[in-house]
């Protein structure tokens, strides 16, 4: 006969009461049935639990070792109870989350806040990987969810579409330059100095996309890992940049200057492993996400996923 839970707090019961007929009145169930459970749970113990010899009923040297057990498994049962709720009511829990390093600049941080904000129990491991080690990362389960990009992704990760993502050419405020009041000719940022990130970035290999497709060789002066050390160096010089723009309509010292032809737009997904369980915390991140986008007034890619 397996064991069951049953028979732990039936044992327990008898134990309390030390009276077969009290316990079984106790549990709301008939005398006859009780003993037959517990002589059951002794013949699966392989032990005698009970002495029933005396006027009371008391546990054998046996019983009480077991009851000892038996209570400490009831009460980390009843403890895994509650976590599970104060897990489903967001009291508690935990999300690892990964992105590109672009959305440090500009959505992880609001994100982050937001999530705090509403469910200040989660904790939150964040890190910043390039997309290839982050898929890998989401296929080990070492991360829930991922924020990334649109592309070819590895067999067993799900990308759900987030919004889309827009760059242009940036300068600092009031630096001079050759731009009129339209768009500036790619063509014409071939002699052009540029500071851009560095290629650890995405949003590297997708310029260079774009000004090989134009036949359009500007010269980088400036290679930087980080947004922010770009940014500083922008404003601060005569060179231009190419941000999304969503850093630069934030950033009070910077300037957009239209191209023609506009950069390519990217589709910003959100990356999990497919068939993965998802946490009531990562459930919620994604809500908080969905908002953040539709609040923001980001534009949205055409259909529902990616």
């Amino acid at each position: 006969m397996a064991l069951e839970l049953r028979h732990l707090r039936y044992l327990l019961a008898v134990a309390e009461h030390a009276n077969f007929t009290r316990a079984a009145e106790d549990l709301h169930i008939s005398q006859p049935t009780l003993s037959q459970q517990i002589k059951q749970l002794e013949r699966t113990v392989g032990a005698q639990l009970l002495d029933r010899t005396g006027r009371t009923v008391r546990l054998t040297d046996a019983g009480e070792t077991y009851v000892h057990y038996a209570r400490r498994a009831l009460r980390d049962l009843a403890a895994a109870e509650r976590a599970v709720v104060d897990v489903a009511d967001l009291s508690r829990g935990h999300l690892r989350l990964a992105f590109t390093p672009t959305f440090t600049a500009y959505l992880i941080g609001p994100l982050v806040a937001e999530l705090n904000a509403r469910h200040p129990g989660i904790t939150l491991d964040a890190k910043e990987l390039p997309q290839d080690r982050m898929e890998a990362a989401l296929l080990a389960d070492e991360v829930d969810l991922g924020i990334a990009f649109h592309g070819s992704h590895l067999p067993g990760i799900t990308a759900s579409a987030l919004f889309t993502e827009t760059l242009g050419l940036v300068t600092g405020t009031r630096r001079p330059g050759a731009e009129g009041p339209g768009p500036l000719p790619v063509q014409d940022l071939s002699d052009r100095h540029l500071a851009l990130l560095s290629g650890d970035f995405a949003t590297r290999g997708h310029i260079d996309t774009y000004f090989a497709g134009h036949h359009v060789t500007p010269r980088i002066v400036v290679e930087a890992n980080s947004i922010q050390a770009l940014t500083e160096i922008v404003q601060r010089t005569t060179l231009a940049t190419v941000l999304p723009d969503a850093i630069t309509h934030d950033h009070p010292h910077l300037t957009p200057i239209p191209l023609e032809p506009a950069l390519p737009a990217r589709t910003v997904t959100l990356l999990r492993r497919e068939n993965a369980y998802r946490s009531a915390a990562a459930r919620a991140f994604t809500r908080i996400v969905e908002e953040h986008v539709r609040t923001r007034g980001y534009a949205l890619p055409e259909g529902s996923a990616s």
